[in-house]
């Protein structure tokens, strides 16, 4: 009988999504105040009944291996497995991956797949939910060598994605890479098809397929392989973000606050699993909040709140206001402050707008996040701004007064 399974792509630099991506790989960046961007990968393979998943990583892998072996943890009794691998040296190998096939390729001894297994190759920092069970029946179905998932865009978005042109029977005929321009040819039922990074590859086809020297899955692969293969689309019709930008990471987690959300993480049947934590329920004092998300274990006191994201443990003081923030929370509880006497959290009479805070941050009194001068790109001693949001890096201490 064939078998499943999914490899999610997780090894990425993460350049992009800079700072958030300085002390963590990519598909770690925590997202919708408790959970990470890997959750949302393997939440679908198992949902979808695939429960042989393979996370591949790279940069910074320290605490997506953590988080990943903290949470997806099965007994003896169930099938299911989540295996990290990273990348490493061999006698074959000495080098680095040099992009998402490549990443595939080495690894594939590891995989232990048989020539009429199927397989998932998924991205570790995309925000949607599939059943992954319907691009393995279009694969079936068709009698098609692999199936590549496609989202329907604006044409004022084409530039941003690869863009793929079917035929009637679904056939994927043409494959353009970020075109600047594209007209009514270039779409398929009156709609511009962009790639989602999402692939069902018969194990066999697969497997030959890496035997090119091809280092990547969207600029080489997928463009070279439908002149030689039989590939498919799969349209997908549902929410799917590409979170690889400061200003694309930003906007998801503010279309989750919102009071009929795009993207809910709220499913009896489609769970989105994360690390389970023992947290006691959130304190809000006197505080008025409005199209919020509030995590466990947070404090707040006498605040105004709105349009934010209020990660795990956060601590927001007195008269502070937050408009259009993510704030990430913490990584544990402190009882006394320990760096330059600024307790981690936000202190008291703070007005932070359209920023987004990282883990474990120390906000001292009276500071402004706002970013006044209205800049596009600006790297300052303990702060970065992206795309006009203002971003506080993990760990960092801003003193009392301090006006961004």
């Amino acid at each position: 009988m064939s078998a499943i399974i999914s490899i999610i792509l997780g090894g990425g630099h993460g350049k992009r999504l800079f700072p958030l991506t300085r002390d963590r790989a990519k598909p770690a960046v925590p997202i919708g105040g408790k959970y990470r961007l890997v959750d949302i990968p393997i939440s679908n393979s198992l949902n979808s009944g695939v429960k042989t998943i393979f996370v591949l990583t790279q940069f910074n892998s320290v605490s997506l291996h953590r988080h990943i072996l903290n949470t997806y943890r099965f007994d003896y009794f169930n099938d299911a497995s989540v295996e990290l691998l990273a990348a490493e040296q061999t006698l074959a190998t000495t080098d680095w991956f040099q992009g998402t096939a490549d990443a595939v390729r080495k690894h594939f001894d590891h995989y232990h797949i048989q020539d009429e297994d199927e397989v998932m190759i998924l991205s570790g920092d995309h925000l949607y939910r599939m059943d992954l069970q319907k691009m393995i029946r279009r694969l079936r179905e068709t009698n098609a060598d692999f199936v590549v998932a496609v989202a329907p865009v604006k044409k004022t978005e084409v530039r941003h994605f690869g863009i793929l042109k079917m035929n009637p029977e679904g056939r994927i005929i043409a494959f353009k890479e970020k075109p600047k321009t594209v007209t009514a040819e270039d779409s398929y039922e009156g709609k511009f098809l962009a790639s989602m990074g999402i692939y069902a590859f018969r194990a066999r086809v697969l497997k030959k397929i890496l035997e090119g020297n091809e280092s990547d899955f969207g600029r080489e692969v997928i463009p070279n392989s439908i002149l030689r293969y039989h590939a498919q689309g799969y349209v997908f019709e549902g929410y799917w973000r590409d979170i690889g930008t400061i200003e694309s990471f930003y906007e998801a987690n503010l279309e989750l606050a919102a009071q009929n959300p795009p993207f809910s993480f709220v499913s009896a049947s489609e769970r989105i699993y994360t690390h389970p934590r023992f947290l006691p329920p959130s304190r809000v004092m006197g505080a008025k909040i409005d199209n919020s998300l509030i995590s466990e274990g947070s404090l707040i006191r006498e605040s105004e709140i709105s349009r934010s994201i209020v990660g795990l443990r956060s601590v927001v003081r007195r008269n502070t206001v937050i408009c259009d923030s993510i704030v990430m929370g913490a990584d544990f509880f402190e009882e006394k402050p320990l760096k330059d006497g600024v307790p981690i959290g936000i202190g008291p009479g703070c007005h932070i707008e359209k920023a987004i805070l990282d883990k474990n941050v120390r906000i001292g009194a009276r500071v402004q996040i706002t970013n006044p001068k209205k800049l596009k790109d600006f790297d300052g001693e303990n702060y970065f701004i992206r795309d006009g949001i203002v971003v506080i890096p993990k760990n960092a201490v801003i003193p009392s007064g301090t006006i961004i």
